[in-house]
């Protein structure tokens, strides 16, 4: 009988073995059809179509049309645009290491990156680029696209600059060694008070998890008990490093993440045993522009009950791409699985209508009301799902809903600050502002805890400000004004900060004024709360 049972077992395997080759090749085939029929076509368009044409543009269009048939986010990149696209989450790209704006039609320095070759040669802040390489920079309508040509290049390459500086008669000239430059993936990292740390990230890239763990660190130094971590309006970036971070506050072997596909079997992610923030408590900040690995990091804080996200809905990417580089240097960003958080959810919103219906989706948000009150948000019962320790219910198919909600800034919204910052005023007021008053500021203020503490936005400043608003055309009522007032003080104030400090600087202002944030702290300085809303 084992005997038989045993012949049997081997007998159904081999049938199924070769239906899966039968299979294969079926598919194999259809392929090698398809492709010989797209070649046939070309070949027929170059010899007999009645005008010239480009067959590498019919082929690239034609690449374009069958991707944007599948989902919105595989997507075809030409090879021009697939080194821009990489330097962001490979952390660093090389070229001179400056942070410029274009003040008046002239290129000025804002700041040196410490370390970089600029600051190595001598270059400082509001020192304005008159030419590169012997080319006229100054007054020429050159653009942001035109500076980063110049700038950048490869390591080790050389760029001449004719630097004009005040006080100084003649042009000054700079032989600038190119070299790598990093893209630092963390804005803000500090102590909001005696027991609660913040940290901010713009994006997952390859050097994000470092990044993190070097500050969660220091942090800890510092006596930190609770962590708040920012990820509004991050846009995701590499699975890795959001796993790599959800590591960090997991115990061992709990499930972060697993992805699964038609033609990918499941891969679970699993966390380990390095973490170095396992107690303390936890909130994620989220929005709608916190998007893939951002919605990892809070799906997997969420389902486990390691803490509370605080804000609105997430933007709702539940799809894992893969990167297929083609022959000419151009790549194909395909999609090859879903991803689920630890209770099974994919939180992928749907698509079935179409690319426009899908893009126009935050604008659908704004136009039903959600953005000022959950009971806005319906999900159906069948996207309903229970986390894996206290059991409170948690939604997938469209985003990662927070257990806190906290309804938009409308005030922050406002046109007419809106205006100020589309029509491009804000910024350049701030750096002809620190032109004519940064070594005054500088010396007033010898560090930010003084300038935190002493320095305001003048009723002046902001009546220049508004002037030039008008100057430029941005018109607003005095009630528009009124709202926005103590927004613009703050924002001014954090901008003037970043010129002369850096990021976490910006950051440690902007967020004195912010109702996430806010509620975040409030539900940490009540540990009723906290549980409450575990609940």
């Amino acid at each position: 009988m084992r005997l038989l049972n045993s012949t049997i077992s081997k007998t159904v395997f081999t049938f199924l073995f070769f239906i899966l080759i039968g299979f294969s090749q079926v598919q194999a085939q259809d392929v090698r059809d398809q492709t010989i029929k797209y070649q046939n076509l070309i070949a027929l368009v170059d010899a007999f179509y009645v005008d010239s044409v480009s067959l590498e543009k019919l082929t690239e269009d034609a690449i374009i049309k069958v991707l944007a048939e599948l989902d919105p986010h595989s997507v075809y990149i030409s090879k021009d645009e697939v080194k821009a696209m990489n330097e962001p989450l490979q952390g660093s790209f090389s070229g001179v290491g400056i942070q410029f704006n274009i003040l008046r039609d002239t290129l000025m320095v804002v700041a040196t990156i410490p370390g970089g070759p600029s600051e190595k040669a001598g270059l400082r802040a509001s020192d304005r680029i008159i030419k590169i390489d012997e080319e006229m920079v100054a007054g020429v309508g050159m653009k942001n696209t035109d500076v980063f040509k110049k700038l950048r290049g490869d390591k080790g390459t050389k760029v001449n600059l004719a630097i004009q500086r005040k006080g100084e008669k003649e042009l000054l000239d700079f032989l600038i060694i190119r070299d790598d430059i990093p893209i630092y993936s963390l804005d803000a990292s500090y102590m909001i008070n005696k027991h609660v740390g913040y940290i901010k990230l713009n994006r997952f890239a390859a050097k994000t998890a470092d990044e993190f763990l070097k500050a969660l660190l220091e942090l800890k130094e510092q006596k930190m008990k609770d962590l708040v971590l920012d990820l509004r309006g991050n846009g995701g970036g590499f699975m890795t490093a959001a796993i790599k971070i959800v590591d960090q506050m997991f115990e061992k072997d709990q499930l972060i993440v697993y992805t699964d596909g038609l033609k990918s079997k499941r891969r679970d992610n699993m966390s380990t045993d390095n973490g170095y923030f396992k107690e303390g408590r936890v909130i994620v900040l989220i929005d709608e522009g916190s998007a893939s690995a951002s919605e990892i990091v809070s799906g997997a804080i969420q389902d486990w009950d390691r803490g509370l996200i605080v804000g609105r809905r997430s933007f709702g990417k539940g799809l894992v791409q893969r990167q297929f580089p083609l022959s000419d240097g151009s790549m194909i960003r395909l999609t090859t699985a879903h991803y689920h958080t630890p209770t099974g959810r994919c939180i992928q919103k749907a698509y079935d209508n179409g690319l426009m219906d899908y893009r126009m989706d935050i604008i659908n948000r704004y136009n039903s009301g959600e953005m000022i009150s959950q009971d806005s948000i319906h999900f159906a019962d069948s996207l309903k799902y229970k986390t894996l320790v206290k059991e409170r219910f948690v939604y997938g198919g469209g985003g990662i809903m927070p257990d806190v909600f906290v309804p938009i800034d409308t005030a922050a919204n406002f046109k007419y600050f809106n205006l100020l910052a589309r029509k491009n005023v804000l910024y350049p007021f701030v750096l002809n502002l620190m032109d004519n008053n940064r070594d005054k500021f500088k010396r007033k203020y010898p560090d930010f805890e003084t300038f935190n503490k002493k320095f305001q936005i003048t009723d002046d400043m902001l009546k220049d400000l508004v002037a030039q608003g008008d100057k430029e055309g941005v018109e607003h009522t005095d009630e528009e004004y009124k709202a926005v007032e103590d927004h613009l003080r703050i924002h001014l104030k954090a901008l003037i900060a970043r010129d002369i400090w850096d990021g976490a600087e910006y950051y440690q202002i902007v967020n004195q004024k912010n109702d996430i944030l806010d509620k975040a702290l409030e539900i940490l300085d009540n540990p009723k709360l906290y549980e409450k809303s575990l609940k």
